[in-house]
C-alpha cells in the first residue's frame, strides 16, 4: 500500500489473551506494526474482548441469570479497555496517550497510531472499527481472529463447510444471523456488516496470528483468508 494510506485492524481479544496474555504474540505483533508504520497516515487498531470477556459473562450467567444483556454489553466494554490499555502501554509514546471509545469523535492528535476500545452496547468491536474507518476515511478494516477464513456454513457444525476466499456483502450477511445478541460468534457481526456494506467498505478476514501471512494481504499478494467488499 502506499504511502498516507489510513488503515484499521481490528484485533480480536482471543488473540491477545487466548487464556493467559501471549507475550510472544505481543511481542512480534508490536514489531510487525513497527515495520510496516511507515506506509501510514493513521493506524487505528481496535481491542476486543474475546475469551476474557466470555470467561466473565459466562460467571455472570451462572450467579444472577436475570442479569440484563445491556448490563453484559458495559462489563465486556470495560474488558476492552484492559485489553486495549495493555496494546496501549506495549507501544508506549510512539502511540496516542489515551485509549479512545468513541468512534465518532475526531482525535487531535499527531501520534499515527491510536489504540480504542468497545464504546457502547448493542453491538461488537467490529461496528467501532467500521465507525473509525468512516471517522478518518478508510477503506479498509482487517479483522483479526482465531480462523483462516469466513465459512459458508458454521464449521463447527458443519464438516462440510466450505472456506470462502472472497464475498459479496449480500452474500455474507445471508449466511450470519440478521440480529445482533450479546457473545454472538461470527466473523463479522450483523450490524457491522450492515454499515459496512453502506459505506461500501472491505473487511479482510485474517487468523492474527499468521502475520506473515498479513503482510502478504497488506502488500497485496496471495493471502490465507477471506475478503468481503
Amino acid at each position: 500500500m502506499s504511502k498516507g494510506k489510513k488503515l484499521i485492524i481490528s484485533l480480536g481479544g482471543s488473540i491477545v489473551v487466548p487464556n493467559e496474555i501471549d507475550i510472544d504474540f505481543l511481542k512480534q505483533f508490536k514489531k510487525f506494526i513497527l515495520r510496516i508504520l511507515p506506509n501510514y497516515q493513521r493506524l487505528i487498531i481496535v481491542v476486543g474482548g474475546g475469551y476474557t470477556n466470555k470467561k466473565y459473562n459466562f460467571a455472570v450467567k451462572k450467579l444472577n441469570k436475570n442479569c440484563p444483556n445491556n448490563e453484559l454489553d458495559w462489563l465486556g466494554i470495560k474488558i476492552t479497555k484492559i485489553n486495549a490499555e495493555l496494546i496501549r502501554l506495549i507501544f508506549g509514546e510512539i502511540a496516542h496517550k489515551n485509549v479512545v471509545a468513541n468512534p465518532r469523535a475526531k482525535i487531535k492528535t499527531d501520534k499515527k497510531i491510536i489504540i480504542a476500545s468497545g464504546w457502547r452496547p448493542g453491538c461488537s468491536t467490529d461496528k467501532d472499527a467500521v465507525w473509525w474507518a468512516k471517522n478518518i476515511n478508510a477503506d479498509l478494516v482487517i479483522n483479526l481472529t482465531n480462523i483462516n477464513y469466513v465459512y459458508d456454513s458454521d464449521p463447527s457444525k458443519n464438516p462440510k463447510a466450505k472456506p470462502l476466499k472472497e464475498i459479496s456483502w449480500s452474500n455474507y450477511r445471508k449466511i450470519i444471523p440478521k440480529d445482533w445478541t450479546p457473545r454472538l460468534n461470527t466473523p463479522f457481526d450483523p450490524i457491522a456488516s450492515r454499515l459496512a456494506q453502506r459505506n461500501r467498505l472491505k473487511v479482510g478476514v485474517l487468523n492474527g496470528r499468521n502475520l506473515k501471512n498479513l503482510g502478504k494481504f497488506l502488500q497485496g499478494k496471495k493471502f490465507i483468508g477471506t475478503l468481503i467488499y
